[in-house]
């Protein structure tokens, strides 16, 4: 009788799975509009004691989004000092809505995929399963950062796979 062998954890494919390293925690949406006097105008001062006064823990390991619902123009520096307090204790910070987390969360995948696996000039299977929303984005943007370090790419799992790229020797 012959020993059946898994040829798929022989091959030197690397597998790929953002799924492991998308983040799990709560979105969060802090809308600058509650910040504004008579919900119109951003005005320094208030704005710059509400920034030390707030309790930013309320968005510990939280994935933010930062949005002004208001019709009022609000300086981009606002956005960049919320960031340095919400930051402190959230995940990811993002300028936008929950599609705009999903990106950055996606992103942040992506980034910490290349850096915990040696994909360069890898063979690589990008998993096509799974619970990853805005799942076009995703992979859009992973094949975007694999395409010039591996060898081939491919989507699916493993044992049926659906060739991308392969670069000519």
């Amino acid at each position: 009788m012959e020993e059946i062998v898994n040829r798929v954890a022989k091959s030197p494919l690397v597998s790929v799975d953002l799924e492991e390293y998308l983040h799990k925690g709560e979105y969060a949406i802090f809308d600058v509009k509650d910040t504004l006097f008579e919900g119109l105008i951003l005005r320094e001062k208030d704005f710059r004691d509400f920034i030390k006064e707030n309790d930013w823990s309320v968005y510990q390991d939280k994935n933010v989004g930062l949005i002004c619902t208001a019709d009022a123009i609000v300086p981009t520096w606002a956005y960049m000092l919320l960031v340095t307090k919400v930051k402190e204790f959230a995940n990811v910070v993002t300028f936008g809505n929950e599609e705009a987390i999903e990106k950055a969360l996606i992103d942040q995948a992506i980034e910490k995929c290349m850096a915990h696996l040696d994909l360069k000039e890898k063979k690589v299977v990008v998993k096509g399963c799974g619970d990853v929303r805005n799942i076009e984005y995703a992979y859009t943007k992973i094949t975007e950062k694999l395409f010039p370090v591996v060898t081939s790419l491919m989507y699916g799992e493993p044992c049926s796979t659906v060739p991308i790229f392969k670069r000519k020797k």
